[in-house]
């Protein structure tokens, strides 16, 4: 495609969608080339050069006539020093620095340039930074890189994308001359256009399940949005929130710029500046992400939630935002599963102490909310410990802190936990008696079914005060069993058996390991005996009723 200035002769020839060929006029002087020379630019022309300009360690030698009838911030620059016949100006400050200068040049020079999607930008900014307007010179630069770059912005979705990229090196210059906010425009037009409609749209999901992403119709643009910088992301997802496009895909697009990015997170170990500032610059954009999160429920998965949560620990973002994002996350807990809560950690095999805090959270609110379902969050708790208790690295202090995290009020047995407990004492033989006891000192035995009394009662790994208050129980049911029948015998033994529980609950602290044996001996024979007299009650109830009967 050609565009032709009928004035001047000027053109615009389009070779692809994504790079044209700027043709100028003729000028003042018409060079034959632009050569290189390590650090050093020189026109090929057969005028020798009146004009250098340096842009940082670089020269170029010019023309005064050439670069002053294009640029008006070079003319100024230029004639403030009209006394010298050489003149030396130094630019620094050009946006695109001398990569782009070099375009600048070769335009002045009535040289073709080649813009593309990558430079055009730059070069924008650097056409305005050095007044090269059309009242100059008809067709200047300026114009001639904005019909290119609104051409690409319309046209071309990838190239918007490279257009927002270059404008990184010159963000102030592009984000003042409105380039950031027409490609954001652009590309959130473009992108609800094509989602609106689509009736298979992506839920949330996990850090590590992100790969289901690019399955789903709706989600095309996740992968060119993962490209942005956290400014221009936050402006397009802005836009779009309020364009007509779901909010699950919203949340979902913010989830997998978040998994890429987390991905890419380093420190600088060179200069403790340079920490302070790469740890400062991710404290904003975890601020950021959490900001621009769409608020309505299930926009966003708590697995997601949570691994933001603890990137906003570990950066110590500001203490509203943090609380703010753990209190919606406790008020998802009703609806979660126990893989939901799976973060992976450093240290250990999970990140446990986030979702204690989460857990102290979801309390706090119930406390105050007669609706709150204690008892659904209470089997959440345990299938999480169950999951986590074979980690070997998991430290007693963090597993007792979740165990002890809600009222004993939030569970109606305590199987479930008991098991989870046992998991983790199986896994961790080396933890002290004090240790154990903390544990497991919301499991109340009065809790447990039969057959997980049964089995505690065999277990080694409990602390000598749960195994003391388990037998203790045992015992009582066995004196009501015996007593039931009122013979003098049993009333005898169930004597007792109240006298050895009398003085065994004042001295078991102090017991041994071979009275915890004797103990338990003593009570299978009971049990024996238990089962031998409900076996002639049976027999002796079946013989009266036949003789009922005959």
């Amino acid at each position: 495609m050609v565009k032709e200035n009928p004035v001047t002769g000027e053109s615009i020839f389009v070779e692809k969608r994504n790079h044209c060929v700027i043709y100028p006029a003729s000028g003042s002087m018409v060079a034959e080339s632009v050569e290189r020379r390590n650090k050093n630019w020189y026109v090929q022309t057969k005028i020798p050069s009146d004009l250098i300009v340096e842009i940082r360690d670089q020269s170029f030698h010019l023309h005064k006539l050439s670069v002053v009838s294009r640029s008006g911030y070079l003319n100024r620059l230029v004639f403030e020093r009209n006394g010298n016949n050489y003149t030396r100006v130094q630019i620094d400050t050009i946006p695109g620095g001398a990569k782009i200068f070099e375009l600048v040049v070769k335009f002045c020079y009535g040289l073709k340039i080649k813009a593309t999607a990558s430079n055009v930008a730059p070069l924008y900014c650097a056409a305005h930074f050095l007044e090269m307007n059309d009242e100059l010179h008809q067709g200047n630069l300026i114009s001639k890189a904005e019909a290119f770059l609104s051409y690409v912005i319309l046209s071309s979705w990838k190239d918007t994308f490279r257009i927002l990229k270059s404008c990184e090196s010159v963000s102030s210059w592009s984000k003042d001359l409105h380039i950031v906010k027409r490609c954001t425009e652009a590309i959130s037009w473009k992108a609800c256009s094509e989602s609106i409609g689509d009736d298979e749209v992506l839920v949330n999901v996990a850090a590590d399940d992100t790969t289901k992403l690019m399955k789903l119709c709706g989600n095309w643009f996740f992968n060119d949005f993962s490209s942005l910088r956290i400014d221009h992301f936050i402006e397009v997802i802005s836009l779009i929130k309020k364009r007509e496009i779901k909010p699950e895909l919203v949340g979902s697009c913010i989830a997998h710029w978040t998994k890429k990015w987390i991905s890419q997170i380093t420190v600088s170990q060179d200069k403790l500046k340079d920490q302070e500032l790469s740890i400062q610059l991710q404290r904003v954009t975890t601020e950021c992400l959490i900001r621009v999160l769409p608020a309505e429920e299930d926009s966003v998965s708590s697995n997601f939630l949570l691994h933001l949560y603890k990137i906003g620990l570990i950066m110590n973002i500001n203490p509203k935002l943090r609380d703010h994002l753990k209190t919606r996350i406790a008020l998802m807990l009703e609806k979660c599963s126990a893989k939901d809560l799976l973060v992976r950690n450093s240290t250990t095999l999970f990140d446990v102490d986030i979702v204690v805090q989460v857990i102290e959270a979801y309390v706090s609110l119930a406390s105050n909310n007669p609706k709150s379902r204690m008892c659904v969050v209470g089997r959440l708790v345990n299938d999480y410990l169950a999951l986590i208790a074979r980690d070997e690295n998991l430290v007693a202090r963090s597993f007792d802190s979740l165990v002890n995290a809600l009222p004993k009020e939030a569970r109606f047995c305590d199987d479930n936990l008991y098991r989870s407990i046992d998991m983790y004492l199986k896994e961790h033989p080396d933890l002290t008696e004090e240790e154990r006891r903390s544990i497991c000192r919301k499991m109340e035995h009065h809790k447990l079914s039969q057959e997980a009394q049964i089995h505690a009662l065999k277990n080694d790994r409990l602390p000598d005060n749960i195994r003391t208050q388990l037998i203790l129980l045992e015992q009582v049911n066995m004196m009501r069993l015996l007593t039931s029948d009122g013979s003098s015998y049993q009333t005898a033994k169930s004597q007792n058996i109240m006298e050895v529980s009398s003085g065994f609950r004042k001295n078991w602290i102090n017991s041994s390991q071979k009275e915890m044996k004797a103990i338990k001996q003593e009570l299978e024979m009971l049990k024996a005996q238990v089962g031998e007299l409900q076996q002639r009650r049976m027999e002796l109830q079946r013989r009266t009723k036949k003789a009922v009967c005959c």
